[in-house]
């Protein structure tokens, strides 16, 4: 496993990970999940909501690795594409659970360039 499959791995946990922080207290209904979430509000509901937004991101990212890896582009940029595109939903995720909607966005477009860039490498 390379470091860019290892990143494909971390995308796909990211989900859960943020799911996590908008469950984790006491009062959580592990019976009724869906509604205990539509129920949350402020950070609690930015972090489910970033949870949703990793399951968006990831088929995307996943596709332009392995696409960049078959049309044997450069191992090393599809590397620091791959470690940027983490490093940036991660900070995303704690831009989102913040609050801080502008600067959201600009991380989530960085994000998005590195998956574009990375299909761009697979021509």
């Amino acid at each position: 496993m390379n470091v860019a499959h290892l990143c494909v791995l971390i995308a796909a946990l990211l989900p859960f990970a943020t799911v996590g922080i908008a469950k984790a207290q006491p009062s959580y209904d592990n019976a009724n999940p869906r509604d205990f979430l539509a129920n949350q509000q402020g950070w609690r509901a930015r972090a489910d909501f970033a949870h949703r937004n990793h399951f968006e991101a990831f088929p995307p990212f996943a596709a332009a690795i392995i696409l960049a890896e078959m049309a044997h582009a450069p191992q090393s940029q599809i590397t620091t594409l791959a470690l940027s595109f983490i490093a940036l939903r991660i900070a995303y995720t704690a831009i989102y659970i913040a609050g801080i909607a502008t600067l959201r966005t600009l991380v989530w477009i960085a994000a998005l360039a590195c998956v574009v860039w990375l299909f761009v490498l697979s021509l």
